[in-house]
């Protein structure tokens, strides 16, 4: 009998959690206007790995969808070179599953000492990291037992997204948001099976995408190298024909992920480019899509939807080598950097 992953069951845990997390509305609409009065002249966004990439899908709405400027925290800069930047007027924000990464913990201190206001979006509201943080977003996903992260990384974009909504008063965001618990379960069902078949004699691959979708793209790819075992990039559809493209052939399969806003034009005239080309192609998103999809909604919202298959897949094709899903090697759960 096939023993079921931690993985599997984490990905499939997924709609009930982020139903779960958005029936919950008080704690992000308290920190909506929070930082709302505090009025931040600048947002700074922290983590490292696929917290990381939460923080560049924060970026993109915070920037996009509010016009407030942001950036990503260096961690090293206040912990290896003890440096003490002026953050007064800035938000801070530090995404982090486990809230136990010393690096994390030390650099939000030191935020906050330096004129931050800091908000951490953790899995656990008991974690030292977020004992360090004024604010607090505690998504609540559950244990998280394989040593990659999925039910975390998407609840923790729905509820950066949820906050944004809240501070934009955007009532169709939000309605799209609603909408996400029901998404997700239809997106279990997508199967990516034929591109991670592809990947078998690959000798490495790329994700793209661009705006809201960045994001998701590196996080896949990330999850690619550490489950997979394959070395591979994930870059703006832009930036890939800044250099990177001179590295794709036949042998690296490219995914794309493709939302239904103003970025559209650009990706699809990459995928025409890249095809003309004869390169390995998988399009999620779109008239052109080629993978198994739940149709285009809200373009902030669908890339989130996207891990869901993409994770399946990967899952799926580990199991496949005779691999465990669960404990790639010399990784850990929680990664202790300073």
């Amino acid at each position: 009998m096939k023993i079921e992953s931690a993985m599997a069951r984490e990905i499939a845990e997924i709609p009930a959690a982020a139903e779960r997390l958005l029936s919950r509305v008080d704690t992000i609409a308290t920190i909506a206007d929070w930082i709302r009065a505090w009025q931040p002249r600048v947002m700074v966004f922290c983590g490292r790995g696929s917290s990381g990439h939460v923080g560049v899908y924060l970026r993109y709405l915070f920037e996009a969808r509010l016009g407030m400027l942001a950036c990503a925290a260096a961690p090293s800069v206040m912990t290896a070179y003890d440096a003490r930047p002026d953050m007064r007027g800035a938000l801070f924000v530090v995404v982090s599953q486990s809230g136990r990464s010393p690096d994390l913990i030390a650099t939000t201190k030191r935020a906050r000492m330096q004129g931050a206001l800091t908000l951490a979006i953790v899995n656990d509201a008991t974690a030292p990291l977020a004992q360090e943080s004024e604010l607090v977003i505690p998504i609540d996903a559950g244990p998280e037992q394989a040593v990659a992260a999925t039910k975390t990384v998407v609840l923790s974009l729905i509820a950066g997204a949820r906050l944004v909504a809240m501070l934009a008063k955007d009532e169709v965001l939000a309605r799209a948001i609603e909408r996400l618990p029901g998404r997700l379960a239809q997106a279990l069902a997508c199967d990516w099976s034929v591109w991670t078949g592809s990947l078998r004699s690959a000798q490495a691959a790329f994700v793209t995408a661009r705006g809201y979708a960045m994001a998701p793209a590196r996080e896949i790819a990330l999850k690619l190298t550490e489950s997979l075992r394959l070395p591979a990039l994930g870059y703006s559809a832009a930036e890939l024909r800044h250099g990177p493209r001179a590295a794709i052939t036949p042998a690296t399969p490219v995914l794309v992920l493709r939302q239904d806003d103003e970025t559209a034009a650009s990706v699809d005239d990459l995928v025409r480019d890249l095809r003309e080309s004869g390169e390995i192609l998988f399009v999620a998103g779109g008239p052109s899509g080629t993978l198994s999809w739940i149709g285009d909604d809200h373009p902030v919202c669908d890339p989130v939807a996207m891990l869901v298959p993409a994770y399946r897949a990967i899952e799926a094709a580990v199991r496949a080598r005779g691999w465990d899903p669960d404990n790639p090697p010399h990784l850990a759960k929680v990664t202790r950097t300073l």
